[in-house]
Parts: structure tokens; sequence; C-alpha cells
């Protein structure tokens, strides 16, 4: 493989302010010199940096006892990220074994210009950018600009064979097609693609207005049915058997949702002890188990359960072809926040 490595021209920006994780004490620029580094902007709700953890964490296992550091700077897309103990919690669900920055000013983010969400940073031994990569994948190639920034200090290196594909849909052969875009839930996030609420209602900047389902629905937007309140991030739902109803092409669905939409009460982890039902059905069916996310259970009667107990982002669909379908959540219990739903666009080779 041809060298991807950048020439050494820009250095690495300092760390802004902000609690340190994972780790007994903050890290500098100045700490790390001598040593490659890998700087990965994430957020613990969103979809792309979570499916790229587990290659993060297999370099950190392959190479840190080489040389390499790797940093996370969790930048929150939304006010509830900014807690530290949900941060730590999706530590330890996700097993992160290198430092973690806790961003919540954006001075990191702005420090280094960053734009999305997870973009990485590659920065060689003399504290210079040598590689940077925004989105998922990219991943044979970003392990092999690791190896060559560790071979050049240490010619002699005996290094492991690139990674497997950790992933069905990052193996030779998956396809990948159109897929709806991302959905935001409240009111600031309508982004490029306007507003994705498609009730004729509207959204309501002061308390809740009853949503009617109307009959005709398209992709590209989502529908409510029930009592609701807008906010500028998420959505809340204010009553019982409320319903979110979403028209998608794509191989799969997923949530950022929230037990509460109280923006005290989430940084304070005070929204309760019992997680909000809510029933999943596609198609008007309910899910199967061989079409249902990881965060799906099954009663006894066979109806498909999502039990919200923190904020975070949960995985509703999976599905082995890529289409157009419509799910519903149907909220069984109030205070349910949505924040945005994201679809998935890319289906493994049989």
């Amino acid at each position: 493989m041809a060298s991807l490595l950048e020439r050494p021209l820009v250095r690495m920006p300092h760390f802004g302010r902000g609690a340190w994780l994972n780790t007994t004490h903050p890290l500098t620029r100045e700490s790390l010199r001598g040593r490659p580094v890998l700087v990965d902007f994430w957020d613990y709700s969103c979809i792309n940096c979570v499916r790229s953890l587990p290659y993060l964490r297999a370099w950190h296992e392959r190479y840190h006892r080489h040389g390499l550091v790797i940093v996370g700077v969790h930048t929150p897309e939304f006010r509830f990220g900014v807690a530290q103990g949900a941060v730590n919690s999706a530590i330890a669900r996700f097993e992160l074994p290198y430092p973690v920055l806790l961003d919540n000013d954006e001075e990191t983010w702005q420090r280094f210009a960053n734009k999305a969400w997870p973009t990485r940073y590659l920065i060689d031994a003399d504290g210079y950018i040598r590689l940077r990569r925004q989105g998922e994948g990219y991943y044979p190639g970003i392990e092999a600009a690791i190896q060559e920034l560790l071979r050049a200090q240490n010619p002699a290196l005996r290094l492991p064979p690139l990674l497997e594909p950790l992933h069905p849909v990052d193996e030779p052969g998956a396809a990948c097609y159109p897929a709806t875009p991302e959905l935001y839930g409240g009111y600031q996030g309508g982004g490029l693609f306007g507003s994705a609420l498609g009730n004729p209602e509207g959204y309501a900047r002061e308390g809740s207005i009853l949503y009617r389902l109307p009959e005709e629905r398209e992709p590209g937007q989502f529908y409510l049915e029930g009592f609701w309140q807008s906010g500028p991030e998420m959505l809340t739902h204010g009553g019982h058997d409320g319903q979110i109803v979403v028209p998608y092409e794509g191989a799969g669905a997923n949530a950022v949702l929230s037990p509460s939409g109280d923006n005290v009460a989430l940084l304070l982890g005070l929204w309760g002890d019992a997680p909000l039902r809510v029933e999943l059905l596609e198609d008007g069916r309910p899910l199967r188990p061989d079409t249902a996310g990881p965060d799906v259970t099954f009663d006894d009667a066979g109806c498909a359960w999502l039990h919200v107990d923190e904020p975070r982002l949960y995985a509703l669909t999976r599905h082995r072809t890529h289409g157009r379908r419509e799910l519903a959540l149907i909220v069984r219990d109030p205070g349910l926040s949505l924040y945005t739903l994201t679809f998935e666009r890319c289906v493994a080779d049989d």
C-alpha cells in the first residue's frame, strides 16, 4: 500500500480545557512528543463514531506497546452529552482503554478546525499532523499509516498484518445505497434538508400540542401522534400512547432517545429508575428477531420492545437488504424525548 502520509507542514494544536477521563493525568502536546498520536473526535450518541470504536480499541491493543497513543476527544452534539457520568458510562460500555478528553466547550474541536464526527488526526513523533480522515471507513489506510510512523522510529519493528474487517458491512463486496438522511427532532435541527417534522401542525415553541397522524407519509420526514412538546434539540412526549412514525429508505434505523427532556435532570442523572417503554412495529407488524436491532427485546407474545433507560443511541432495526419501510415507535409512557433518527446505508455481501 502506497504511503498516505501528508507532508509535515501543520503542527498539532494544544488540547483545550476539559476533564480527562480514563487516565491518571492530563495529556499535553509536549508530553506526547516523541510518540505517534491518533486523535479521535467522537460523541457517544453518534452511530458512525460507535461503529468505529472497535477499530480504535484494536489499534490500541496492537500498537500501544510500540509507542502509539490514542486520544479520544468527546465533543458532545447534544446537551446531555456534557455529563461526565454519562461519558464514563459510555467508556465502560464500549470498553475503551485509552484517555478521553471532555471537550464540552468545543475548545479542542475549534483548535483543530474540526467539522464532523468522527474525524481522526494522525500525528507523527515530531508533532506534525500527517493524516486526517473524516467519517467511517478508511480503516486499512489509517492502520497502514500508523505502522509507517512506528517503523519510521524503529525500522526493525515487527508488526502484525492489517486487521481484517470487524463488521460485515466493512467486508469487500458490501454494497452501499442512498438512504434517508439523518432526521433531527428539535426545531433547530433542520439543517440542509429543512424541517424533519412532517405533521402540518409544525413545531410549538411553547407548551404541548396534539398531533394527528396524517394519512400521506413520505421518507425524509417523521410524523407524530399524541401530545408532544418542542425543544431546540428534541421533541418530548407529554402523554400516553403517542407515536413516532418514520417512513425510511435503508437497511436499518437508529434513534437517539432519552427518558427525559429536562436538561437539568439529564445532567444530574435524575430521570427516574424505571425505563420508558416503546413498542416497535415495522410496516404494521411487530419486528421479528432477525430484523430487530440489538437494543430490542421481545415479550412472550412476540411483541418488540425498546426500554429507554438513559440518553443514548438505540439500534432499532437491522435488515439484510436495503429497501423502503415504515417504522412506528409506539410510546407508552410520558417523558420520552426524540433527538435524531439515522438510517443504515450498507448491506453485507451474502
